[in-house]
């Protein structure tokens, strides 16, 4: 009986990470951005796992001031995007560029090209936590 409930409470913990994904995935989607996950995968230090992802902007496109349970790790490969993390002044990044992100601090990306503008984003994070939290 134990057996069972032990291998219940993984499952119910695994479509519970998988529809938080989906959630995310959805979220980045109604910004109006397109977001790729491209791997996820659990660190030797425990309770953490790393997630990277790409995320395209259209031109002009904002995304709202949000937060992280982790760091981010932000590398621009295509574009022009203006960065603005917690009190410091906006810094502007082109294809190339990199910024780092504190866990917990908000932050906000707008694309300021005239075309589409991609990053590489790296998260290491607490694992079990949404990915973005949406600041008002």
């Amino acid at each position: 009986m134990k057996k069972i409930k032990y291998l219940l409470t993984i499952a119910i913990a695994v479509v519970s990470m998988e529809v938080l994904t989906f959630h995310n995935s959805l979220m980045a989607q109604q910004l109006g951005t397109k977001r790729t996950d491209l791997q996820k995968h659990d660190l030797s230090v425990p309770g953490f796992e790393v997630l990277q992802a790409t995320i395209e902007f259209t031109p002009g496109l904002e995304a709202p001031g949000h937060t992280h349970p982790g760091e981010e790790i932000i590398y621009v490969v295509e574009g022009v995007l203006e960065y603005k993390v917690g009190e410091e002044p906006p810094v502007v990044l082109k294809a190339g560029e990199v910024l780092f992100v504190p866990a917990g601090v908000v932050h906000s990306a707008k694309n300021v090209g005239t075309g589409n503008a991609i990053e590489l984003a790296t998260y290491v994070l607490e694992k079990g936590k949404p990915l973005i939290t949406i600041v008002k």
